[in-house]
């Protein structure tokens, strides 16, 4: 008996894949999957294989449809989507109308963060134990070369993790839910060529092809290097997200071990010079956050300028980091905190 056409195997693969090598622990009693489907053709694809995989691997496979309400006629698509959504087999559906509120850092950031609370909000309420998502190669391509063009560091240009705590604040071993990505090493050809497979018509969102966006602006650069520097780039720069994040994860491992060995701060100048400067930074940071500076403000800039109390003092004063935070030496003591 012939098995599935190519495009289709690749995504129910991936799928499986994800399934049965991330730490989601074993099937019980009604154990909950939930698919977030815009319509598209990845998650389109996406939703096709959780609902054929699921099941033989003792799964249920629901879905969440959040209609942002960006765009005219953006109820129309959530309920069509929905629809595939149920057609594909997958139960519970729900269709969740969100506000995007307007922060300041652009609408594809605030429409991400509108997104992942009610994707979280629904896990909690339906027990679910991961939700999907989507993303693929070209999405982790086109991640990197938007650090790479913001000067990011290692963490930044490692990409998309293919599985974190979906609650990005949680800590992993609370048992929360899961946000999984099977598909980041599916092509978005690869999505399109399975849809069309399986009979299936996805949305064509126009916000795709909005140069307004800085997404849309990477994706059509990185055609363009590829065309130059031929396709294999898409799959090289997925390839550098992979290696820099396992750089990513030991330099925190070496941070966490250190910051446990000295304790909270104020830190010995003597101790912090003979950790890397990528330590140090993590150091920085971490203490930071804990201090209360929000992590979407506080920058490389900040971390180095903290940096060179250790390397460039001579004698001045404490430095403001966002959230009002303070960082200071005096003598061989480092300090970052709140003012008191």
């Amino acid at each position: 008996m012939p098995g599935p056409p190519p495009a289709v195997a690749a995504v129910r693969v991936a799928v499986r894949r994800a399934l049965t090598q991330v730490p989601l622990g074993p099937p019980t009693a009604e154990p909950l999957l939930l698919v977030a489907c815009s319509g598209g053709p990845d998650s389109s694809a996406l939703a096709a294989g959780t609902g054929f995989v699921a099941s033989r691997l003792g799964w249920r496979a629901g879905a969440v449809v959040v209609d942002h309400g960006l765009q005219e006629g953006s109820a129309r698509v959530a309920q069509q989507a929905a629809a595939l959504c149920h057609e594909l087999g997958l139960d519970p559906v729900e269709v969740v109308a969100v506000e995007v509120v307007r922060t300041g850092e652009g609408p594809e950031a605030d429409a991400r963060r509108a997104r992942y609370a009610v994707l979280a909000d629904r896990a909690d309420a339906l027990g679910a134990r991961a939700v999907l998502v989507g993303h693929t190669l070209e999405d982790q391509a086109e991640q990197v070369l938007l650090g790479l063009a913001r000067g990011s560091g290692a963490r930044s240009l490692s990409g998309m993790p293919p599985w974190r705590p979906l609650d990005a604040a949680a800590d992993p071993g609370t048992g929360g839910a899961l946000l999984l990505r099977p598909l980041l090493g599916v092509t978005r050809q690869q999505t399109l060529q399975a849809c069309a497979e399986l009979g299936l018509e996805p949305w064509q969102d126009p916000h795709n092809v909005d140069p307004r966006y800085a997404r849309v602006r990477a994706r059509r650069a990185l055609a363009d290097v590829a065309v130059d520097l031929g396709p294999g780039v898409v799959a090289g720069l997925a390839r550098s997200a992979d290696l820099l994040r396992d750089d990513a994860d030991a330099l925190d491992a070496a941070a966490e071990t250190a910051y446990l060995g000295m304790g909270d701060p104020p830190w010995e100048a003597g101790r912090l010079r003979g950790l890397p400067r990528a330590v140090r930074t993590r150091l920085w940071r971490r203490a930071a956050l804990a201090s209360g500076s929000p992590g979407t403000d506080l920058t490389s800039e900040h971390l180095l300028a903290v940096d060179g109390l250790l390397t460039r003092w001579r004698g001045q004063g404490p430095l403001h980091l966002p959230g009002g935070v303070q960082a200071s030496r005096t003598g061989e003591q480092v300090w970052i905190g709140r003012p008191t």
